[in-house]
């Protein structure tokens, strides 16, 4: 499994990671099995988030014992984004996770308080030890600009963006203004939320031919192109402990520069859309 600094001065942290929206639907011991044989097999990096249902009681019970090994990461809706609303929100996930800090707390997409103000209340959350770093989600250039000339270089963590083979516009602009002031790019949702490529389509063979060569499966070959850029990761979701070590398997796959060509050429980025896609 490749690991990768996460921002500017935070931990090696896994490219591969795992996520939780929906997961609180499943059966809820198999979504607990999974993100345990997830952890085993080196998926340490767990993303929920508030909004997320039961997913964070359920990331408490499946981290129970193991919280040492977790980069954990959390989200407050911009509707409790207030400089106060921030802190008391951290505090009811702090609590649903069972632990007294989280590695990352993100503001889950730009909302009607002033980023000043949740800015103040992360920084506050970290001064008193519960978070260790702040990022953002749903952030485009212009939100990106506007965090960074309020908090300073340095201080933004990460950026959550929807990044999957059909969906690469943050590849236009996003993803260099996260190379260039050294924030992560976490990409969700990389198998397109049930639009993954099928299997006859043009793209689905390219998939099918780099999986057969590597020996692995077309969704592991997604999640290694994903991965490609410094600075990139991924969070997929799943409640099937086989496929979650899948998924890490996908972690040591380096594809060449031909492979990458093959699959820019069959899942083109498109031209820049006028808002940043998001689900």
């Amino acid at each position: 499994m490749r690991s990768r600094t996460f921002g500017t001065a935070g931990p090696a942290v896994p490219v591969i990671g795992q996520g939780t929206w929906h997961l609180d639907q499943a059966d809820r011991a198999a979504a607990v099995a999974t993100l345990r044989a997830g952890l085993d097999a080196g998926l340490t990096h767990i993303d929920t988030a508030e909004m997320y249902g039961e997913a964070e009681p359920l990331v408490g019970e499946a981290i129970a014992g193991r919280r040492a090994e977790v980069f954990l990461v959390s989200k407050v809706v911009p509707g409790n984004a207030s400089r106060a609303g921030v802190v008391a929100a951290c505090e009811r996930s702090l609590k649903r996770l069972g632990t007294d800090h989280l590695d990352a707390y993100l503001l889950h997409w730009p909302g009607r308080y002033p980023l000043e103000d949740t800015i103040a209340g992360f920084s506050a959350l970290k001064q008193a030890g519960k978070i260790r770093f702040w990022g953002v989600s749903n952030f485009d250039v212009a939100d990106l600009d506007e965090a960074l000339a309020i908090a300073g270089p340095g201080q933004i963590a990460c950026n959550q963006v929807l990044y999957h083979l059909k969906e690469r516009a943050i590849e236009h602009a996003v993803l260099p203004w996260c190379r260039r002031n050294g924030v992560a790019l976490v990409g969700y949702s990389p198998f397109g939320s049930g639009d993954f490529p099928e299997a006859g389509s043009a793209g689905g063979r390219v998939l099918a031919r780099l999986a057969e060569a590597y020996g692995t499966t077309a969704r592991a070959i997604a999640v290694a192109f994903l991965t490609r850029e410094e600075g990139t990761f991924t969070i997929p979701k799943t409640a099937r402990p086989e496929r979650a070590r899948a998924n890490a398997a996908a972690g040591s796959i380096g594809l060449t520069p031909e492979d990458r060509a093959a699959l820019e050429a069959a899942f083109p980025r498109g031209p820049r859309p006028r808002s940043l896609p998001m689900l």
